[in-house]
């Protein structure tokens, strides 16, 4: 038998080639299907790279730190995918879904405040978010039955690209 060691990095991007495959496989349209994307699921898996990386107010890569928008950024241009740096103009450039169509890689907007669509996260899945909360925390899970972030939460989105 065959004893062949392979990296962290590699086995990573095995895992992602077959589960891009595979979705693909299951789709009659390519990688689009129902309005999923392997870009989405690319960009939430990503952002959850992230987690433990300081916060930092206009941050936008690991090295100096996340802001919540910049994290949004950061996990979608290593997806491939480009969108706008700060929270208004990805807002802008998304589209509404319902909460109980939520997929990976969507958006969670929250008023904070008093302050319209001030804070970002990316959907995970099971409830469960990936964001940059604040300054002097670090990039973190949270939940959306928490019940700050319920209380707070005001629009769920999807890019279309």
């Amino acid at each position: 038998m065959l004893n062949i060691r392979i990296s962290r990095s590699a086995q990573t991007l095995i895992l992602l080639a077959a589960t891009s495959l595979w979705l693909s496989a299951c789709s009659s349209s390519g990688p689009m299907r129902s309005g999923y994307s392997v870009k989405q699921d690319r960009a939430a898996y990503y952002a959850t790279k992230m987690i433990g990386a300081r916060y930092r107010y206009g941050g936008n890569n690991p090295s100096k730190g996340f802001d919540c928008s910049g994290l949004v950024q950061y996990s979608y241009k290593l997806a491939g995918v480009s969108v706008p740096r700060s929270t208004e103009y990805q807002f802008r450039n998304s589209r509404s879904v319902r909460q109980s169509e939520l997929r990976k890689g969507d958006l969670l907007f929250f008023n904070q405040e008093g302050k319209r669509f001030s804070h970002v996260g990316i959907y995970i899945g099971d409830g469960r978010f990936v964001h940059a909360p604040s300054a002097g925390k670090r990039v973190r899970i949270s939940t959306i039955s928490n019940p700050y972030w319920r209380r707070h939460l005001a629009s769920t989105r999807r890019f279309d690209y």
